[in-house]
């Protein structure tokens, strides 16, 4: 991965010395680097999280920490949302995000510890996990797929985009619907790393 990303940022600076437009050009570089920053790396720790092997009795913990990525994240999102607009008064970050608020923030950290508990009982997508680790899980998933979420605004209020594109009508972009997992599972990949492992 280290020689990809070295062999990326040295042939695109190359590239740009023979680009016949030179105004911005160091600038659209900086964000193109970026965003292959953003998305693939970020992206990597969800396919080497998949690629680990299970552990004992649990052959498939490396897929399954996957699912409790996504699952997780996705839990959190719904939560966040309806809590927020329940109950939401208390603006989270209303420079970055106006809609999101700190009502919402603890509905989504619920909703993700209630689906990583789920992940401690008996299925083909148990995990080894005792409770107390399933809550601790669900809260870093939260937060940090939040803080993802809050990210990717701050990059869209920088472009002046209001939607990272079109794919999916009434939800944004497809980057709208993934922030929040690319963060969540890079959490979940150094807790199976530094815990499971």
């Amino acid at each position: 991965m280290t020689l990809l990303l070295t062999a990326a940022v040295v042939l695109s600076l190359i590239l740009l010395v023979f680009l016949p437009k030179r105004e911005g050009l160091f600038n659209r570089w900086a964000w193109t680097i970026t965003g292959i920053l953003y998305i693939g790396w970020l992206l990597s720790f969800l396919i080497a999280l998949r690629l680990e092997p299970g552990t004992a009795g649990f052959p498939d913990a490396g897929r399954n920490f996957v699912f409790l990525a996504i699952l997780a994240t996705f839990g959190s999102d719904t939560m966040a949302y309806f809590i927020g607009k329940a109950m939401g008064k208390h603006k989270l970050a209303p420079q970055i995000s106006p809609g999101k608020t700190w009502e919402g923030t603890f509905g989504g950290i619920l909703g993700a510890v209630i689906i990583s508990l789920l992940f401690t009982i008996d299925t083909p997508l148990q995990l080894p996990l005792n409770y107390g680790q399933a809550i601790l899980l669900g809260v870093l998933i939260s937060v940090f797929g939040q803080v993802g979420d809050l990210a990717e605004s701050l990059l869209k209020r920088n472009l002046g985009v209001k939607d990272s594109g079109k794919m999916m009508p009434g939800h944004g972009g497809v980057l709208d619907r993934t922030d929040s997992i690319l963060f969540a599972g890079v959490v979940v990949y150094l807790y199976y790393a530094l815990v499971v492992m």
